[in-house]
């Protein structure tokens, strides 16, 4: 089994909660890393299962060991005994983990029924840094799903393809989505079209005949099932113009590329928006390794209307950090140059340019690293 980062952080809020809740797409590994957590397990998809945890109610209520709830969100009728057995021995800690693939139907669960009750970890597709023997260029190319092809075989990119369709056709309908799956599958391509551009909810809206507000509520569900992410401005008190809307990202590299029909390495370091690609990727990286580790932070981009930007800013501690990510092997001088510009413009007292190369060169306040050079360098800065 490989060893994924998350797994202290979840024992550890398992120590200090009464109910912890892993979230994450579908396929991420959440069961078999629940599993090994514990053997008590129901899927709560099944009705057998929810059979078996009603009739054992009272003796799991006694026992010890943690008990798992897979896709609790499939049971609303669960929440209520939770809330009540967790108020029962307010004091015990470690009795529930809950697994779900979608954030809203479980959030709306936990805010109406364990508030104050529940933590939530939130478990991404394999990283990169818990594949060391699999080189990064494959993890970039397949994604991080396990069974996508990153760990070996022929899954790339069919059964990404399959996922989505999956995705759209049942998951996404079950989870609120009102749209057709024909008009989903269009928005899937479409966004991934735009991946690491600034979003235009109205352009899209056109090509598809919806309305800008519909296409952005259909866009909080795919957020929402962790297919995108939406990175928000950072807006500091500047005299300049800024950009203000968010740029869009796909959330796995693996699935981004079968949309966009790449089927080999050499045929995606051939596409025009390759650069985007790899950007969304380092940007990914960056954000689950340091929720993987406990440091969550909020993510934004930065951009000025005369084209100054900085890829990734983020608060970590004390320090500010600007972020921008080239796809090169021997980043110019002139591309540093522009970046701590920008860096200067919002403030960010820690600066790295993030780029294939084999040594990281970090004064201790900037410099230039691999994807595994800036994590070692933000590992030492997680307060």
């Amino acid at each position: 089994m490989i060893e994924r980062l998350i797994v202290d952080l979840v024992q550890d809020r398992l120590a200090a909660n009464p109910a912890v809740g892993l979230v994450g797409p579908r396929q991420a590994g959440k069961t078999t890393l629940a599993r090994a957590l514990s053997p008590v397990y129901f899927d709560l998809e099944q009705p057998a299962e929810r059979l078996r945890l009603d009739v054992q109610w009272a003796a799991l209520m006694r026992q010890r060991k943690v008990v798992v709830l897979d896709e609790a969100q499939a049971w609303p009728e669960v929440f209520p005994r939770l809330r009540g057995a967790i108020d029962a021995e307010r004091k015990r800690d470690g009795r529930f983990l809950l697994l779900g693939s979608v954030s809203p139907a479980l959030m709306r669960q936990v805010s109406e029924s364990l508030a104050g009750r529940l933590s939530l970890v939130e478990l991404a597709p394999l990283l990169a840094s818990e594949l060391p023997s699999v080189p990064l260029a494959k993890r970039w190319l397949r994604g991080g799903f396990p069974d996508g092809g990153v760990l070996g075989g022929n899954g790339f990119p069919q059964w990404q393809a399959d996922y989505l369709t999956l995705l759209a056709q049942r998951d996404l309908p079950g989870w609120g989505l009102p749209a057709k799956p024909a008009v989903t599958e269009r928005l899937l391509r479409m966004t991934a079209a735009v991946h690491g551009q600034i979003w235009n909810a109205s352009q899209v809206g056109q090509s598809l005949g919806l309305s800008y507000h519909t296409v952005n509520s259909y866009l909080d569900f795919l957020e929402g099932a962790y297919l995108l992410r939406r990175l928000p401005p950072w807006l500091p008190n500047l005299k300049k113009r800024l950009v203000r809307s968010p740029r869009i990202y796909w959330r796995d590299s693996g699935l981004l590329h079968a949309l966009l029909g790449v089927r080999d390495a050499d045929e995606l370091l051939h596409q025009p928006w390759v650069g985007a690609s790899w950007e969304g990727f380092v940007i990914g990286q960056v954000v689950e390794f340091l929720a993987a580790r406990g440091a969550t932070v909020a993510p934004h981009y930065f951009r000025t209307s005369d084209g100054y930007e900085v890829d990734l800013v983020f608060q970590l501690g004390r320090h500010l950090w600007a972020v921008e990510v080239k796809l090169t092997t021997s980043p110019a001088q002139a591309d540093f140059a522009r970046f701590n510009t920008a860096a200067d413009l919002i403030g960010a007292d820690r600066r790295v340019l993030v780029a294939q190369v084999g040594e990281t060169v970090f004064n201790g306040r900037s410099g230039i690293a691999s994807p595994g050079g800036l994590l070692e360098l933000l590992t030492r800065e997680i307060p």
